[in-house]
């Protein structure tokens, strides 16, 4: 009996050891280098870093992972890049100083906000034109869309305002008033809820989208932390709505909130000035772009714990993950 259970915890551990582990690679904007860092997730190492522009910020992969697209804010242009030989292979003409965008789940359009000109871009990703061009409050930022593209949400920053924007008209047909100075939106992979991060309030509405009505405000209060100090920007939803992560700027820590419940669990150390936050593919691991202290914090948020700080460049801001 105890040969027989030795050969199957020998073949068991033979099995676990040949199991592929889970890669990825970090593309993270770096806004005072014009450039884009390159991280090897798994090993949690720098790659490679290429010039992109002048101040690069929003970044995001597309469905297939073979395009990145990144918002250069001083070049008033959306630049797509290969994300296999990370050459420049279009550029989207947008409006003034682009700097926050989501992608249409259809493929068809890029939405991007403009801050100069309090209105939101639509751009037709095929046809390289901007279709229309949607007014919205001053200073637009949190550009987000629900995952079956019927409503895009910009908010407000001066305002104080999400705007719901119905993608069959291109206008906007709702606002919801939340606290000072919205940074950021998402919403659950579930399509139900709408989340928004205020930076001047450290606090985050959880607005459920049927009724465009909030269902909750939680305010971040860390302890020996001065309040005026947490400045809440990027957030992520886990794909079961089990568990929120959002950044906590200034604060340098990346709260923990469990999404059933809308509590706060917990609150993860992180680097300082704490921009936007990204999972890896199997949403095991979190990374964090830190704008001040130039560098990439890890995350294993199985054991809530921070796995290594990787030196990335000058101010971190988006971040963008692909499986490899």
């Amino acid at each position: 009996m105890n040969r027989i259970l030795s050969r199957l915890m020998t073949g068991l551990a033979i099995i676990c050891a040949s199991s592929p582990a889970v890669s990825d690679t970090v593309f993270v904007t770096l806004e005072k280098d014009d450039a884009l860092a390159i991280l090897d997730g798994e090993s949690s190492t720098l790659r490679n870093t290429i010039k992109l522009g002048k101040r690069p910020r929003g970044v995001a992969v597309d469905k297939d992972g073979k395009r990145l697209y990144v918002a250069v804010s001083g070049d008033n242009a959306i630049r797509i890049i290969d994300t296999g030989t990370l050459q420049e292979t279009d550029r989207l003409a947008v409006d003034k100083d682009p700097k926050t965008f989501v992608l249409d789940p259809q493929g068809e359009f890029l939405y991007a906000s403009n801050d100069d000109d309090n209105q939101l871009s639509v751009i037709d990703i095929a046809r390289h034109t901007v279709v229309k061009r949607i007014p919205v409050g001053a200073e637009p930022e949190g550009v987000s869309v629900s995952p079956d593209g019927r409503w895009i949400v910009c908010t407000s920053e001066s305002g104080n305002m999400a705007h719901w924007i119905d993608r069959s008209t291109m206008e906007v047909s709702a606002n919801t008033p939340v606290a000072a100075r919205p940074r950021y939106s998402r919403f659950t992979d579930d399509g139900r809820q709408l989340w928004v991060s205020s930076e001047n309030a450290a606090a985050l509405a959880i607005i459920d989208v049927a009724s465009k009505q909030p269902l909750k405000t939680l305010i971040f209060e860390i302890e020996g932390v001065s309040k005026e100090v947490v400045k809440p920007v990027g957030i992520r939803i886990d794909r079961s709505r089990h568990y929120a992560y959002i950044a906590l700027g200034r604060a340098n820590r990346v709260a923990v909130v469990d999404a059933q419940k809308l509590e706060v669990v917990a609150y993860l150390p992180a680097g300082q000035r704490v921009w936007n936050i990204e999972f890896s593919p199997d949403q095991k691991r979190l990374y964090s772009a830190n704008g001040i202290s130039n560098d990439v914090t890890v995350f294993d948020l199985e054991r809530r714990e921070v796995l290594r700080t990787i030196p990335a460049g000058l101010s971190p801001w988006g971040v963008a993950v692909k499986e490899d």
